[in-house]
């Protein structure tokens, strides 16, 4: 039978916006015995259901053998309790992304029909090339797209891409087409990924798509930079104005980019999720001297759907302690 394990702990936490919360001897399930402590404060303020944490001080931390009692946030929970949301839009032959620039071709390589001669009775393969530019599909910019002597594709990070906290902006209908910073104002978005949910995406393949699209305008993007934003994605044909009023200007993409903040536009299925609690990752293959490139986006939602965790012989969850 294979261990588990579970920790005790005196905490310290700290808020954000002021307050701090002090616990002396809890407990919670840990994946394994090797367990580190930032591991154990993740589970601990998931188990809470702590917001706006600044900080969190262990100590007198004590890891020991002991079936798991089913800590919210906990191993079982992480694994389990969650359900994925697709983000991205499908990459076709012929299909237009942005009006103007090349459709993607598929051309095959070595078709399944001539790799029989290569390979043993009953077995073949398919090899494919495709031909498109970096802004296909649902794609992230990198700094290198607008500065040539910005970050590339190869040298983002990635805790600047993958499994970001989700911060989801509402902007859907009203008439109004740019996103603003009294939009922004009271949303938390220092380290999250900031999604613009406009719902321009209803358009995607029609010509419609690039009429009067929505946007970010300068002051919101200047804002989420003042704030710390992670990434900033949206779900239209450009995070910037392109109508001709805007003169060729792209502020969002300047400041954004100069603050090495990655931007995904083109998104799809923002509105399946929640305004916060999603987890979002857009990671792109990492190509030097290159500045954009398709993603395959997608987030973590958690799953408030009970599961039931006799029928392999597990125990319920309980509480934690």
């Amino acid at each position: 039978m294979t261990l588990q394990y579970r920790a005790v702990f005196d905490a310290v936490v700290t808020f954000s916006n002021g307050g701090s919360l002090q616990t002396q001897g809890f407990r919670v399930d840990v994946p394994h015995a090797d367990v580190t402590e930032h591991e154990i404060a993740t589970i601990f303020v998931t188990a809470c259901r702590l917001l706006m944490v600044g900080g969190v001080e262990l100590s007198n931390v004590r890891v020991f053998a002991e079936p798991h009692l089913g800590t919210p946030g906990g191993p079982w929970d992480v694994r389990d309790r969650r359900r994925w949301v697709e983000l991205s839009h499908v990459i076709s032959a012929g299909m237009t992304t942005y009006p103007g620039l090349p459709a993607p071709v598929v051309t095959p390589h070595l078709t399944r029909e001539d790799s029989r001669a290569s390979y043993a009775e009953g077995t073949e393969f398919g090899m494919d090339v495709i031909t498109m530019i970096g802004n296909t599909g649902t794609y992230l910019d990198s700094p290198f797209h607008r500065y040539a002597d910005g970050t590339d594709l190869a040298g983002i990070p990635l805790e600047r891409l993958a499994d970001l906290p989700a911060v989801v902006v509402r902007h859907v209908g009203g008439g109004r087409r740019a996103v603003d910073a009294p939009d922004l104002e009271n949303l938390q978005v220092a380290g999250h990924a900031v999604l613009l949910h406009t719902g321009g995406d209803r358009h995607w393949a029609t010509p419609a798509y690039a009429e009067d699209a929505p946007f970010l305008t300068e002051a919101g993007a200047r804002l989420l930079v003042d704030r710390g934003a992670a990434l900033v994605g949206i779900d239209s044909v450009n995070i910037d104005d392109t109508s001709p009023a805007s003169g060729g200007a792209r502020p969002a993409h300047t400041l954004l980019l100069a603050a090495g903040i990655p931007i995904v536009e083109h998104l799809t299925g923002l509105a399946d999720l929640p305004p916060t609690g999603a987890r979002f990752t857009a990671a792109p293959p990492r190509v030097a001297a290159f500045g954009t490139f398709p993603v395959r986006a997608y987030a973590s939602v958690p799953d408030p759907e009970p599961h039931d965790h006799t029928r392999s012989g597990g125990r319920q969850p309980a509480p934690a302690e």
